[in-house]
């Protein structure tokens, strides 16, 4: 299980049907942990969280999860998928793949199947990141930026559009890249979407350390903004949350559990000693 970074889905009181949904959806998957407030499951040993944050965020296409299936799964799994949702391009057979579609669910996460297995991974969910809007040109800068604060990380490919893609030449059509052994996509669109990365999808980084939410809270903020609680967006707007790894344990400690909720939801960086001592002293 990748422990360090993790993707967010945020959803209006949505976050245990959702999360119910997709352990139903994929095959070795199951609920980790649950609250009112968040609900994590793990599918083919990768964790992810669904949030009830209310109806201030929706997910963008901007971050899909690219998803690696047989060919006996992908057909099923496109018909539970698009339920409720639509598609954003038909499962079909594509000049880069023998079958290829993607679909947005009934929740407005964004999936793009395919039967394309990396043959540097076995990874079966790649976040994917669309640079467009203002951000349009910048996948391969803010690809080595990424890289630059994750240790085990680095570009595996960079695929750029050529002559033939009018504006769009030189910019990465596909990239593939690890950070801390997680396995990422990205690509540049000029297309004018009318959207943008938000916090509908954010990546959570949990860490063990004070020092390691000092460090990765300044690199990735560094010409971005803060927020409350552990989020911060980074230059290119991708939000982030930046929490201590025992942060659900401290939360669900009956004893100790409220009196830690109201003193993280005071903060803007997490300060681990500071949420203990609060625990402590309930």
């Amino acid at each position: 299980m990748h422990e360090l970074i993790y993707p967010c889905f945020w959803f209006d009181g949505k976050a245990k049907e959702a999360a119910t949904f997709y352990c139903q959806v994929f095959s070795d998957s199951r609920i980790l942990e649950e609250n009112p407030m968040v609900v994590t499951f793990l599918s083919a040993g990768q964790k992810f969280m669904c949030l009830n944050g209310g109806p201030k965020f929706t997910i963008t296409p901007s971050v899909s999860i690219y998803t690696i299936l047989s060919e006996e799964e992908i057909h099923k799994t496109w018909d539970l998928l698009i339920q409720g949702g639509e598609a954003m391009m038909p499962l079909d057979t594509y000049p880069w793949s023998k079958k290829y579609g993607w679909v947005k669910d009934r929740f407005g996460v964004t999936w793009q199947l395919t039967v394309d297995k990396p043959a540097h991974s076995d990874q079966k969910f790649i976040p994917c990141l669309m640079f467009s809007e203002n951000n349009f040109g910048k996948a391969e800068e803010a690809i080595q930026h990424y890289i630059s604060i994750f240790d085990k990380s680095e570009l595996v490919f960079a695929a750029k559009y050529g002559e033939e893609s009018a504006g769009q030449e030189g910019k990465v059509m596909h990239a593939q890249f690890f950070l801390h052994g997680m396995l990422f996509a990205a690509m540049d669109s000029s297309i004018v979407h009318g959207f943008n990365f938000n916090e509908g999808l954010s990546f959570v980084v949990s860490c063990k350390t004070q020092k390691e939410i000092d460090f990765y809270w300044e690199q990735l903020s560094a010409g971005g903004s803060t927020n409350r609680c552990g989020w911060l967006k980074d230059k290119y707007g991708l939000s982030w949350q930046i929490v201590p790894a025992q942060l659900g344990k401290l939360v669900s400690d009956p004893k100790k559990g409220k009196a830690v909720i109201e003193a993280f939801m005071q903060m803007t960086k997490f300060d681990i000693a500071d949420l203990e001592a609060a625990g402590d002293k309930s």
